[in-house]
């Protein structure tokens, strides 16, 4: 079945609307954020202070250093790439035939045994063609969904050849075999902990699409283009930021800044981690100069990427493009509409590439040809549930890397370990760690601290704490996350006057009343804080390091030498065996629901997305290895959990147990490992 263009518009509105009701709408449509939430603040201050370290560069050799600084900087930020070598491997599945072009569905291999499903879209007649690579964003249909299709015609009827490619963990590469999976939240934090992003896989395997039209007969591979709406766009962005062969570069509906990131709900396969440590969006754009940028915005588009934030990039890359003396190859459209990639988008788009690209007219809209839309089943590659059940998924691809990733780091000392560790936390000492008031009554103490300016967070002692605090006694801090709003009522309990139990309990910054009220993301309970904090360079779990050693400086400050058991649960437990790896004040650990691993061939379950550091496998080691730092100290668990949430099995505990006792091999205490709470 065949799609008029005439039911394209109705298509659109519905596919819109699907992800609004689905969820999927929070990504990239939302209203500026509202101010007065504690940590979004301190986010935006800390961003704002990264950026005023840095001054615009004043000539075009000044920026060239910078341009070759820039690189480095974001390679390492997306955790580098394996170096393209020729074209990739790739396999014609099917032909289908029309008027004025052919559809192939194709697979290439961008990685070992890693495919990437695609749609060439090759215009009749002889003769090499400019090429451009059309990229998707979040609608469900991926690289077959109308709003992709409806450019793929449109370029193949003015004469272009098209590739449509499906981003990694979307359209049909998702874990399961049906359209309209996200690749987000905690399938792309698998990732994390080996170093790679999504964002740099997308890079890297747009480059080996533009590897592959380079390789096809029909194609002038010097003269490529790239475009793609929302998180494509994004893709757009920075595969024509990185790869100069793309000539003409059509980001629509995304760019923004960094800094209107925070406080909004993007993507995981938008985030670079700690990106303002070292840029803004401008430079990325500038890095396109001086080949052709055309930026497309939509006047009723989302806070982060609405005309004026978008001005504020385009104004910072106009200055780089007049030093190339390549003013008129930076454009800025914007057209009255709410996020989308419509006919009036596409007819810009389609004047720009054939003036960039065929040296064709002067830039201005072309009409759209008339063309018809296929049913996307009928240019699947793999159409209902007929993919190979051997396919490798972002997840798998994920675990295969980690495991690499922990092949190299294996003999790595422990000072490496610990420096590594410090690095990929962002930094976790005691900086201004201060305490603001304390009150005490018959059953509790209650400290306001300040871990560092911007944050408060309460530390209350029960009465049993505050009693062998001040005679010297050991006591147990238990951190809380508000994992559920049980643990949040146990815990508040206690702390109120519950029964007494010498506990200590602090609540760790982004979570319980100082969280964010729309945080989770499918199954990322803190996605948007923890997304928030990549950016900074500071993952959420390096950010409670810094609190529970801020927290421990102030009851020192206070009652002296006491011995401290810190107690976590989950994302809190992987917290904790980072602060003992860290600081010599913990006396012991007490874990629950500890992940096994960092390394998941699944989604993550039952974690905060806040808990994972980037590259920390490849700096500092597995949970085991973090572990192991913590000797010779006690070191109580109860419950290890994979990936999928579950508790590992007891044999796996003994294993495990088996792999971090080494460390406590002749202390005279051995470790306690149980495989449930």
């Amino acid at each position: 079945m065949r799609t008029s263009g005439a039911v394209l518009q109705r298509l659109q509105i519905a596919v819109i609307a699907f992800f609004l009701c689905a969820g999927f709408g929070q990504l990239c449509i939302a209203m500026q954020p509202p101010r007065g939430n504690q940590f979004l603040d301190f986010v935006l201050q800390q961003a704002e202070e990264l950026r005023n370290q840095s001054r615009p560069v004043s000539s075009r050799d000044e920026w060239e250093q910078r341009r070759t600084q820039l690189r480095s900087r974001l390679l390492d930020a997306w955790g580098g790439h394996t170096i393209s070598q020729g074209p990739p491997r790739s396999q014609l599945l099917g032909v289908i035939e029309r008027e004025q072009f052919r559809i192939e569905k194709l697979l290439i291999e961008t990685l070992p045994n890693v495919w990437m499903t695609a749609n060439a879209w090759v215009p009749k007649g002889e003769g090499r063609r400019s090429a451009v690579l059309c990229v998707h964003g979040h609608w469900k249909g991926a690289r077959v969904d109308p709003h992709v299709q409806a450019r793929c015609a449109g370029l193949a009827s003015l004469g272009f050849f098209v590739l449509a490619v499906d981003a990694f963990g979307a359209g049909e590469r998702g874990i399961q075999t049906a359209l309209g999976e996200y690749h987000g939240e905690m399938t792309a934090a698998t990732l994390l902990p080996s170093g790679k992003t999504l964002c740099g896989i997308q890079v890297f395997e747009n480059m080996r699409a533009a590897d592959y039209l380079q390789s096809r007969p029909e194609v002038d591979g010097e003269r490529l283009g790239i475009t793609g709406a929302s998180g494509g766009g994004n893709q757009t962005m920075y595969a024509g930021a990185w790869d100069e062969r793309f000539r003409a570069v059509v980001p629509v509906c995304s760019v923004g800044n960094y800094q209107a990131y925070l406080g909004a709900a993007c993507c995981m396969c938008e985030t670079v981690p700690g990106a303002l440590r070292f840029t803004e969006e401008d430079e990325v754009l500038a890095l396109v100069a001086p080949r052709g940028l055309m930026v497309i915005s939509a006047t009723r588009d989302a806070f982060q990427f609405s005309v004026e934030q978008a001005r504020k990039s385009i104004d910072g890359a106009s200055r780089i493009f007049q030093m190339y003396n390549a003013g008129e190859q930076l454009r800025h459209v914007i057209v009255d509409s709410g996020h989308d990639y419509n006919r009036e988008m596409r007819e810009a788009m389609y004047g720009f590439m054939l003036q960039q690209l065929n040296n064709s007219g002067d830039g201005a809209p072309v009409p759209e040809p008339k063309t018809e839309l296929e049913d996307p089943e009928v240019i699947r590659c793999f159409p209902g549930n007929s993919r190979p059940a051997e396919w490798t998924t972002l997840p798998a691809a994920a675990a295969s890397i980690s495991r690499e990733v922990l092949k190299a780091s294996a003999e790595l000392t422990r000072q490496q370990r610990v420096a590594g560790l410090e690095r990929v936390l962002g930094g976790t000492q005691v900086r201004e760690a201060r305490l603001i008031s304390e009150e005490q009554d018959q059953q509790q103490l209650t400290m306001l601290i300040s871990p560092e300016p911007g944050i408060e967070l309460r530390l209350t002692l029960d009465e049993l704490a505050s009693k062998r605090a001040r005679e010297g006694k050991g006591i147990e801090l238990r951190l809380i996350t508000a994992e559920s709003e049980v643990e949040l009522n146990r815990d508040e309990q206690l702390a109120a006057g519950g029964k007494s139990t010498g506990q200590a309990f602090l609540q760790l910054r982004a979570t319980g009343a100082g969280g964010w009220a729309s945080d989770k993301v499918g199954r990322a309970i803190d996605h948007n804080t923890a997304e928030w904090s990549l950016w900074l360079g500071r993952p959420l779990v390096g950010q409670w390091v810094a609190d529970i050693r801020a927290a421990l400086f102030l009851l020192e400050s206070k009652f002296g030498d006491v011995p401290v058991t810190v107690n976590g649960d989950g994302a809190a437990a992987v917290a904790a065996v980072c602060a003992a790896a860290l600081s010599e004040h913990i006396d012991g650990l007490q874990l629950e629901n500890l992940p096994v691993s960092f390394v998941a061939d699944e989604p993550w379950a039952n974690l905060r997305l806040g808990a994972l550091a980037p590259g920390v496998l490849r700096d500092a080691g597995d949970v085991t290895d973090l572990v192991q730092l913590a000797a010779p100290r006690p070191l109580i668990v109860r419950g290890l959990r994979g990936a999928d949430g579950v508790a590992v099995s007891e044999s796996t505990a003994e294993t495990w147990k088996a792999a971090v006792a080494a460390a406590w091999s002749g202390t005279g205490i051995s470790p306690d490992v149980q495989a449930t709470p």
